[in-house]
Protein backbone atom coordinates (compact mmCIF):
# COMPACT_ATOMS: atom_id res chain seq x y z
CA UNK A 1 0.00 0.00 0.00
CA UNK A 2 2.77 2.73 0.79
CA UNK A 3 4.39 1.29 -2.38
CA UNK A 4 1.33 2.55 -4.22
CA UNK A 5 1.06 5.78 -2.43
CA UNK A 6 4.76 6.32 -3.37
CA UNK A 7 4.03 5.49 -6.95
CA UNK A 8 1.40 8.13 -6.81
CA UNK A 9 3.02 10.64 -5.20
CA UNK A 10 6.14 10.78 -7.84
CA UNK A 11 3.15 10.31 -10.73
CA UNK A 12 2.03 13.97 -9.59
CA UNK A 13 4.69 15.31 -9.21
CA UNK A 14 6.56 14.22 -12.29
CA UNK A 15 3.00 15.88 -13.83
CA UNK A 16 3.29 19.17 -12.14
CA UNK A 17 7.12 19.23 -13.31
CA UNK A 18 5.91 19.01 -16.86
CA UNK A 19 2.88 21.34 -16.36
CA UNK A 20 5.08 23.97 -14.97
CA UNK A 21 7.54 23.53 -18.27
CA UNK A 22 4.73 23.97 -20.07
CA UNK A 23 3.65 27.02 -18.51
CA UNK A 24 7.39 28.79 -18.54
CA UNK A 25 8.02 28.53 -22.51
CA UNK A 26 11.93 29.78 -22.78
CA UNK A 27 11.21 30.54 -26.74
CA UNK A 28 8.80 32.86 -28.00
CA UNK A 29 5.88 32.26 -29.75
CA UNK A 30 3.09 33.14 -32.46
CA UNK A 31 0.52 35.25 -31.67
CA UNK A 32 -2.15 37.11 -32.45
CA UNK A 33 -3.76 40.13 -30.18
CA UNK A 34 -6.00 42.73 -30.41
CA UNK A 35 -5.55 46.26 -28.95
CA UNK A 36 -8.14 48.40 -27.26
CA UNK A 37 -6.46 51.35 -25.69
CA UNK A 38 -5.02 52.51 -29.04
CA UNK A 39 -7.22 50.32 -31.24
CA UNK A 40 -5.46 47.84 -33.58
CA UNK A 41 -4.47 44.58 -34.44
CA UNK A 42 -0.75 42.73 -33.62
CA UNK A 43 0.52 39.91 -35.30
CA UNK A 44 3.80 38.78 -33.66
CA UNK A 45 5.97 35.97 -35.35
CA UNK A 46 8.57 33.79 -34.14
CA UNK A 47 11.56 34.08 -36.05
CA UNK A 48 13.79 31.67 -33.43
CA UNK A 49 13.79 30.89 -30.34
CA UNK A 50 14.52 35.00 -28.94
CA UNK A 51 13.72 36.77 -32.09
CA UNK A 52 10.63 38.23 -33.36
CA UNK A 53 8.77 39.74 -36.18
CA UNK A 54 5.99 42.10 -34.37
CA UNK A 55 3.31 44.07 -37.42
CA UNK A 56 1.06 46.07 -36.12
CA UNK A 57 -2.02 48.27 -38.10
CA UNK A 58 -3.39 50.74 -35.23
CA UNK A 59 -4.87 54.45 -34.70
CA UNK A 60 -2.72 56.58 -33.57
CA UNK A 61 -2.37 59.17 -30.85
CA UNK A 62 -0.62 62.90 -31.46
CA UNK A 63 -0.14 66.01 -29.46
CA UNK A 64 1.25 69.37 -31.08
CA UNK A 65 1.81 72.35 -29.18
CA UNK A 66 1.54 76.03 -31.20
CA UNK A 67 3.34 78.75 -29.12
CA UNK A 68 1.43 81.08 -31.58
CA UNK A 69 -2.12 80.67 -30.04
CA UNK A 70 -0.18 78.79 -26.84
CA UNK A 71 -2.71 76.04 -26.58
CA UNK A 72 -2.09 72.34 -27.98
CA UNK A 73 -3.75 69.83 -30.52
CA UNK A 74 -4.67 66.47 -30.04
CA UNK A 75 -5.04 64.76 -33.72
CA UNK A 76 -5.64 61.18 -34.53
CA UNK A 77 -3.96 59.17 -37.57
CA UNK A 78 -3.84 55.53 -38.59
CA UNK A 79 -0.57 53.74 -38.45
CA UNK A 80 1.64 50.43 -39.61
CA UNK A 81 4.40 49.41 -36.98
CA UNK A 82 6.64 47.06 -37.76
CA UNK A 83 9.16 45.86 -35.34
CA UNK A 84 12.20 43.26 -35.52
CA UNK A 85 12.26 42.40 -31.32
CA UNK A 86 15.07 40.43 -29.15
CA UNK A 87 13.26 39.24 -26.04
CA UNK A 88 16.59 38.83 -23.45
CA UNK A 89 15.29 37.62 -20.48
CA UNK A 90 13.37 34.74 -21.40
CA UNK A 91 15.25 32.09 -19.27
CA UNK A 92 15.85 34.35 -16.72
CA UNK A 93 12.53 34.86 -16.10
CA UNK A 94 11.35 30.84 -16.00
CA UNK A 95 14.30 29.76 -13.71
CA UNK A 96 12.49 32.30 -11.38
CA UNK A 97 9.13 30.49 -11.77
CA UNK A 98 7.79 33.77 -13.20
CA UNK A 99 5.47 33.81 -16.64
CA UNK A 100 6.96 33.81 -19.61
CA UNK A 101 3.59 32.02 -21.96
CA UNK A 102 2.82 34.58 -24.90
CA UNK A 103 5.94 36.28 -24.73
CA UNK A 104 5.95 37.66 -21.83
CA UNK A 105 9.38 39.35 -21.27
CA UNK A 106 11.78 42.48 -21.83
CA UNK A 107 12.58 42.94 -25.44
CA UNK A 108 15.27 45.36 -27.01
CA UNK A 109 14.11 46.16 -30.84
CA UNK A 110 14.31 48.29 -34.47
CA UNK A 111 11.39 49.84 -34.93
CA UNK A 112 10.08 51.02 -38.09
CA UNK A 113 6.57 52.80 -37.75
CA UNK A 114 4.60 54.96 -40.84
CA UNK A 115 1.97 57.21 -39.83
CA UNK A 116 -0.96 57.92 -42.52
CA UNK A 117 -2.07 61.34 -42.74
CA UNK A 118 -4.17 62.71 -39.60
CA UNK A 119 -7.54 62.12 -39.48
CA UNK A 120 -8.41 64.98 -37.63
CA UNK A 121 -6.97 68.46 -38.71
CA UNK A 122 -6.97 71.78 -37.09
CA UNK A 123 -6.10 74.62 -39.43
CA UNK A 124 -4.18 76.61 -36.89
CA UNK A 125 -1.81 74.24 -36.64
CA UNK A 126 -0.90 73.41 -40.36
CA UNK A 127 -1.30 69.83 -42.04
CA UNK A 128 -0.07 66.84 -39.91
CA UNK A 129 1.40 65.24 -43.26
CA UNK A 130 2.85 61.03 -43.68
CA UNK A 131 5.89 60.41 -41.78
CA UNK A 132 7.75 57.12 -41.07
CA UNK A 133 10.26 57.06 -38.30
CA UNK A 134 12.94 54.48 -36.99
CA UNK A 135 13.46 53.55 -33.54
CA UNK A 136 15.64 51.77 -31.19
CA UNK A 137 13.36 50.32 -28.78
CA UNK A 138 13.72 48.88 -25.09
CA UNK A 139 10.29 47.43 -24.05
CA UNK A 140 8.44 44.90 -22.30
CA UNK A 141 5.11 42.68 -22.65
CA UNK A 142 3.44 40.99 -20.35
CA UNK A 143 0.04 38.59 -20.83
CA UNK A 144 -1.65 37.41 -17.50
CA UNK A 145 -4.32 34.79 -16.76
CA UNK A 146 -6.98 35.43 -18.84
CA UNK A 147 -4.71 36.55 -21.88
CA UNK A 148 -4.73 40.35 -20.70
CA UNK A 149 -1.77 42.14 -22.32
CA UNK A 150 0.64 45.31 -21.19
CA UNK A 151 3.24 46.51 -23.31
CA UNK A 152 5.16 49.21 -23.03
CA UNK A 153 8.36 50.56 -25.20
CA UNK A 154 10.44 53.65 -25.38
CA UNK A 155 13.57 55.03 -27.39
CA UNK A 156 14.90 57.47 -29.57
CA UNK A 157 14.43 57.79 -32.95
CA UNK A 158 14.23 59.76 -36.15
CA UNK A 159 10.83 61.05 -37.45
CA UNK A 160 10.90 62.12 -41.91
CA UNK A 161 7.92 63.90 -43.05
CA UNK A 162 8.33 66.14 -46.45
CA UNK A 163 9.08 69.29 -44.37
CA UNK A 164 11.72 68.08 -41.67
CA UNK A 165 13.71 65.39 -40.29
CA UNK A 166 13.98 65.55 -36.29
CA UNK A 167 14.90 63.71 -33.58
CA UNK A 168 11.72 62.18 -31.50
CA UNK A 169 11.33 60.50 -28.56
CA UNK A 170 8.90 57.36 -29.53
CA UNK A 171 7.20 55.39 -26.94
CA UNK A 172 4.06 53.32 -26.71
CA UNK A 173 1.86 51.73 -24.07
CA UNK A 174 -1.02 49.06 -25.22
CA UNK A 175 -3.63 47.12 -23.26
CA UNK A 176 -5.10 44.14 -25.26
CA UNK A 177 -5.97 40.88 -25.54
CA UNK A 178 -3.85 37.44 -26.97
CA UNK A 179 -5.95 35.34 -29.01
CA UNK A 180 -4.21 32.62 -30.15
Amino acid sequence: MIKNYFVLFISVLFFNVAKAQDDAPTAVKNQFKINMLFPGIVYEHALSAKNTLYSEAALGLGYRYNSYYDEGNVYFFPLINEQFRHYYNLKKRAEKGKRTAFNSGNFVAVNALYNFQSLSTNEKYGNYPQSFTVAALWGLQRTYKGRFNLEFNIGPGVNFDKYDTEFVPVGNFTLGWVIK
